[in-house]
């Protein structure tokens, strides 16, 4: 049964895969406004667009996209990332994050899903501490399009599956808070230490935000 348990996960991508790029012909969904549309209310802080170099753009896929610093007093605060599918297909899907980091030397301290108020409603998004040679990092990340916002990986495929052979749609959303944070302390577990408490609460009240900014560029469900 344990054996079976592991296949599930992967016959699920791998099914997902074929049936994106097999079935039918995905329809490209323009978005209602470049993803650079997309803004938070933070009064104080200064922003700037990070460029993805060409090449790394290649790789991911994305067919638009924005990331933004926020800064205060020259110090990094949190950026925000959102790139956008008008399709996916194989060779052309969303990268998650929890197989980039990793690839990019950061170590994962502690992981799983908060709820976050959004619109009206509550939906759940992925939390991670990450480590990276003495630095930290709180990411919060979640997939956004056709009508839902979600974090659980495999869902996702599945949406993409069933919305790819009735619809053939496949549009769809990553997006990502990240707030750096200094080392750990000697003696302070992170579960409760105050910088990575008050990096949660501010991470909720972006992501918040975030879900209703991109709601309102991305393609309409009913288009």
């Amino acid at each position: 049964m344990r054996e079976l348990t592991n296949f599930v996960p992967a016959a699920v991508l791998l099914t997902g895969v074929l049936l994106v790029s097999g079935v039918r012909e995905q329809l490209k969904m323009p978005s209602r406004a470049p993803m650079k549309a997309v803004t938070l209310d933070a009064p104080g802080y200064a922003t700037g667009d990070i460029v993805v170099p060409e090449e790394e753009r290649k790789i991911a896929g994305m067919s638009d996209y924005v990331m933004r610093s926020y800064t205060k007093d020259s110090l990094d605060v949190f950026s925000i990332y959102v790139g956008y599918y008008d399709y996916q297909t194989q060779g052309k899907t969303i990268h998650s994050p929890k197989n980039c980091l990793p690839g990019a030397g950061w170590e994962q301290m502690q992981g799983g899903t908060v709820p976050v108020g959004a619109e009206g409603k509550q939906v759940q998004i992925n939390r991670f501490l990450m480590a990276n040679k003495g630095a930290r990092a709180l990411v919060y990340y979640w997939y956004q399009g056709r009508g839902r916002v979600e974090a659980n990986e495999y869902k996702v495929k599945w949406n993409l599956l069933r919305d790819a052979a009735i619809y053939g749609r496949t549009d769809e959303a990553l997006v990502r808070i990240v707030i750096p944070l200094p080392a750990s302390r000697p003696g302070i577990d992170n579960q409760t230490d105050p910088r990575v408490l008050a990096a949660d609460r501010q991470a909720v009240s972006l992501a918040g935000q975030l879900v209703s900014r991109v709601d309102q560029v991305l393609p309409p469900i009913d288009s």
